[in-house]
């Protein structure tokens, strides 16, 4: 298809002229569309396609530069050329302000047959469909800069801006007029940011060295406004079309919220989320160089190692959100106990360590400990609760009990159960020995886990006693372990392991199963006992399904539920008196009996004894040994004595191993004693002897029988 031609004008003549030269055209015909008016051509122009124009300025409609201006107006992308008299100044005067205007040129009436009038035609319309290619061209790259989020900065070879995109106008705070023509360092000023001293802006070593380059780390861009805002860019050279360097673009964004991420993404891999304190990961970090330093500066340094004293029985009783608050308040103390240069982390759980550095013969850890101790003796306000915890610390120095993190953090760790086993709330310092502890309790941990599907553990029984008519009115289940090598292992060397692991939950489970079926079969046999009494443990009473667990095994075994007696401390209970109340009245509504065990060696008070449901006051067995003491003389146990009698409940005296301490019980009307005296604890079979023939028998015998200690 042939270029199509818009011919306007009143002149007959001249336009047959133009039709008979574009027709003969030697590379092809032209498509030509003659009009006389104006207002034609406008029409024709709206519906139909013109590759050019050609249009008298003296139109019957129309005349002088005002018909280019209304051409112009509707159709800018089509070239228009204008047709004048040759020799016609006025005419000729038009057409050049037309080409002002933006006509491609002009021809005269004088040279329309000219051969080259086809010839110069083509080659506008092939011109200006060249120039139509380069505005798209440039308006797509126009948008597309200012589409991206990187801002982008041109410059010429002087290393003054000739272009900025949107992105960087709004960074920089310069328009693009207003920054065109002004050195890069002005509309660009960058410096170091650890340092602050400014930086050579790259597009200058561009220029010089025409290759690509990228701006150093820690670069901060001052914005117009002062604003500082971290970039990272690109700077690349550009080239002419004889590949000769014409100038730089520069193309940088702002890092200043992914740099933020970043450091707040690296602060939590090496902080924990809780406490915001420094996690072991970090921990290590800090004891290495410490390590290094102390080897250097031959200095010592401490590693404390902190347990929360019964944090879980909090936790499990006032929920997940009060512990974490007291997690977080008990952080704040530690971090107020040390100095500066120490290191305070927590390691997960209840657990925190502490590096004391440079300390001088561990003086300073010493006094540390002190000071945390001292710090934790205040309670704690969390959520309207006053919290009241301790804990335990144990201490290894460098380089006695460790060369590397490791060791130091394993062997105060060592120490702090070394603490715990001291009665809690106190610190030691490590010691060799203690690794054969650590590795005997670690070896029993290991074992315990094993014992009951192996069924190594065993129940004995020891009888409570009427001290009035010396009838056996009940029995404790007391927990022994059969161990198929080391034999029988002492409740003490794994019940507060057990407790520590988390063992002693399915353990207790099991003991309180096993005493409801051996009291069912007695009873079956016809042996006669009111009650069976069996130890709670905190860890036991704080379980959330404590009170289902023990209503399930009355279902199970099918005892009665008032033959059930359960025992719990008096400091178990008075840890949280509320939660004790409610759990126990859930109990007590089942029909158990409830007895507070070691009555007087917590600190309970009389209203709250009054507030429990309970049954029972055992009397401690140290009170119990002290009635033959000449200065006690058995007054505290006298004054419990009384107090339950008051509170309308049974008193039980524990640890009875002599005359005169059976004569001073029943002088003072105590119901029930337990000890020595009357029976060491027996096997099943045992026990149950004793329950046919009686406590007289038992006696009689009890010179005779090899029985096992308690």
């Amino acid at each position: 298809m042939g270029n199509r031609i818009l011919v306007i004008t009143n002149d007959r003549a001249d336009a047959q002229i133009l039709n008979d030269v574009l027709s003969r055209a030697s590379d092809g015909p032209f498509e030509i569309k003659t009009v006389t008016q104006l207002c034609d051509a406008l029409d024709h122009l709206k519906e139909d396609k013109t590759d050019a124009i050609l249009v008298d300025l003296s139109l019957p409609d129309c005349d002088g530069t005002a018909t280019f201006d209304r051409l112009f107006a509707l159709v800018p992308h089509i070239p228009i050329l204008t047709l004048c008299d040759d020799g016609d100044e006025d005419c000729e005067a038009m057409a050049a302000e037309a080409v002002q205007k933006g006509a491609q040129g002009y021809l005269t009436k004088g040279h329309f047959g000219s051969y080259l009038v086809p010839q110069s035609l083509r080659n506008i319309i092939q011109r200006k469909a060249v120039e139509e290619n380069i505005y798209l061209e440039k308006a797509r790259a126009e948008i597309t800069l200012n589409s991206i989020s990187d801002a982008v900065i041109g410059t010429d070879m002087l290393g003054n801006v000739d272009y900025l995109n949107i992105a960087a106008e709004h960074m920089t705070l310069w328009s693009r007029e207003e920054a065109r023509g002004h050195p890069i360092s002005d509309i660009m000023p960058i410096i170091n940011g650890q340092t602050r001293e400014p930086k050579p802006n790259p597009v200058t070593l561009v220029l010089h060295e025409d290759k690509a380059t990228v701006l150093t780390p820690d670069t901060v861009l001052i914005r117009r406004d002062g604003v500082e805002i971290a970039i990272e860019d690109s700077t690349s050279p550009i080239h002419d079309s004889n590949r000769k360097i014409a100038g730089a673009v520069i193309v940088f964004h702002d890092i200043t919220a992914a740099r933020a991420m970043a450091m707040k993404m690296a602060h939590l891999a090496q902080h924990d989320f809780l406490t915001n304190l420094p996690n072991r990961v970090l921990l290590n970090d800090r004891i290495a160089q410490a390590i290094n330093l102390a080897k250097r500066r031959g200095t010592h340094l401490a590693i404390l190692f902190l347990d929360l004293d019964n944090f879980k029985h909090i936790n499990d009783s006032l929920g997940h959100s009060t512990g974490d608050k007291l997690l977080q308040s008990v952080a704040g103390r530690l971090s107020a106990c040390v100095r500066g240069s120490d290191t305070v982390s927590r390691q997960g759980g209840d657990e925190f360590v502490i590096l004391v550095s440079e300390d001088q013969g561990a003086e300073y850890a010493s006094i540390t400990a002190e000071k945390i101790l001292v710090a934790m003796a205040e309670s704690h306000a969390i959520t309207k609760n006053e919290l009241h915890v301790t804990t335990s610390i144990g201490i290894s120095v460098y380089p006695a009990d460790g060369q590397d993190a490791e060791t130091l953090i394993k062997n105060a760790d060592t120490a702090m159960y070394q603490a715990k086993e001291k009665g809690r709330n106190n610190f030691q310092f490590f010691k060799n020995e203690m690794n054969i502890r650590a590795v005997e309790r670690q070896l029993i941990e290991t074992n315990l886990r094993h014992a009951i599907e192996r069924q190594e553990f065993l129940l004995y029984y020891q009888v409570k006693i009427n001290l009035a008519t010396d009838e056996i009115t009940g029995a404790e289940a007391l927990l022994r372990w059969m161990h198929p090598v080391w034999g029988l292992v002492s409740p003490g060397r794994f019940v507060a392991i057990a407790e520590e692991c988390g063992l002693i939950v399915p353990i207790g489970r099991w003991v309180l199963q096993e005493a409801c079926s051996q009291l069912k079969k007695w009873q079956k046999e016809g042996l006669k006992l009111d009650s069976i009494a069996v130890n709670i443990s905190a860890v036991e009473f704080r379980f959330h399904d404590f009170v289902e667990g023990v209503a399930a095994i009355l279902k199970d075994t099918g005892l009665e539920a008032r033959y059930l007696q359960l025992e719990i401390t008096e400091s178990v209970l008075m840890r949280d008196a509320e939660c004790s109340t409610s759990i126990l009245q859930e109990l007590k509504k089942m029909g158990i009996q409830l007895a507070v065990d070691d009555f007087g060696t917590g600190y309970s008070s009389l209203s709250y004894l009054n507030r429990f449901p309970i049954d029972v006051l055992k009397i401690d067995r140290s009170f119990v040994q002290d009635i033959d003491n000449t200065k006690n003389n058995g007054f505290i146990v006298n004054a419990v004595i009384a107090m339950g009698n008051s509170l309308k409940q049974k008193v039980v005296a524990e640890g009875v191993e002599e005359q005169i301490q059976l004569n001073f019980l029943k002088e003072n009307l105590c119901e029930e004693g337990q000890g020595y005296f009357f029976s060491r604890p027996l096997p099943a079979q045992a026990f149950a002897t004793l329950l046919a023939n009686g406590l007289p028998i038992l006696k009689a015998a009890n010179t005779n029988i090899n029985l096992n200690a308690e």
